[in-house]
């Protein structure tokens, strides 16, 4: 038998010339680092659930220590960003709440524009959608408000709320049939609230999860206590809207937080503020529920970016 000719190295360089072809078409393109549109849609809407869960729990603790007299002035959602940002790395906490509101509204939007909790076209499909997207500009304002605060920090801000909301009051009433306006507005304030209600009886909140029947069972009550709480806290500063259009006074304008220190000041008041207060922890606890276990769906036309 003949001997074999010297390899030479030459099957080496072969071989790693095709080792480095193969790695070169392994290799990810600059698109593949980040993450699809899809997914980062969905972390930004579980993000947003999360910073909403957290202004609602922090709402609801500082109320009910209110209650029981630990502190003395109950605080709304923008109240409670002032309390925020007194604290240790407040401004930091601003940003992240800040930044977590906007993924929220960018959920709403989503929910509203695109369709994507699949609600339809129908009558109640656009109801619920209206109301998804009056969601989205509400917590747009409370997100803007943020940012504001990081200039504007001070021990006054609660009085300069109640100002601003009296001015902006004022404003409407100036407008011709301005006190009819003004009840529109508290009716609208009112609705929202009973929306809130009837959306804790009725609505099948477990068919947005994506859990166990077990934790399921466990979650679903706060769902359900939160909704109801939250649509009641809204009732008293529909009344004081109300009543203002209909007495021309825009001094009987209140904020959010100072309606429920009035609702604190009636026979029993202490009690109903502790009840609300736990059923706002319960509401700030669900939204922590959705930020893990809601199914976040994207639309078809996004999900392939």
């Amino acid at each position: 038998m003949a001997p074999s000719p010297p390899d030479l190295g030459i099957g080496r360089l072969r071989s790693g010339v095709s080792g480095l072809f193969d790695r070169l078409r392994k290799r990810r393109t600059w698109r593949d680092r980040f993450p699809r549109l899809h997914d980062a849609l969905e972390a930004s809407s579980r993000f947003g659930f999360a910073a909403n869960g957290f202004v609602y729990v922090s709402v609801g603790i500082l109320m009910l220590a209110t209650a029981i007299g630990m502190r003395g002035q109950a605080v709304d959602p923008h109240g409670v960003l002032y309390v925020l940002a007194q604290q240790p790395f407040g401004r930091l906490w601003l940003i992240l709440i800040g930044a977590g509101l906007w993924a929220f509204v960018g959920g709403r939007v989503l929910q509203a524009v695109f369709d994507v909790d699949h609600e339809g076209s129908n009558l109640q499909g656009w109801v619920v959608r209206a109301t998804q997207g009056f969601s989205g500009l509400a917590y747009a304002v409370l997100a803007s408000g943020v940012f504001q605060l990081l200039d504007e920090v001070g021990p006054s801000m609660g009085a300069e709320q109640l100002a601003e909301n009296q001015e902006k009051a004022s404003i409407v009433l100036d407008l011709p049939f301005g006190g009819a306006a003004l009840m529109i507005i508290g009716l609208i304030i009112a609705g929202v609230g009973v929306g809130n209600v009837v959306m804790g009886v009725i609505n099948d909140f477990g068919a947005t999860l994506v859990c166990s029947k077990t934790v399921c069972r466990w979650v679903l009550p706060l769902a359900r206590i939160g909704y109801v709480a939250r649509g009641l806290a809204y009732l008293p500063l529909a009344l004081f809207v109300t009543l203002a259009g209909w007495r021309a006074q825009s001094s009987k304008v209140e904020t959010f937080g100072t309606a429920l220190e009035a609702l604190e000041r009636q026979p029993g008041g202490d009690l109903m503020l502790a009840l609300t207060a736990i059923g706002l922890i319960a509401f700030g606890a669900y939204a922590f529920v959705e930020a893990r276990f809601r199914l976040i769906r994207v639309p078809k036309d996004l999900a392939a970016g």
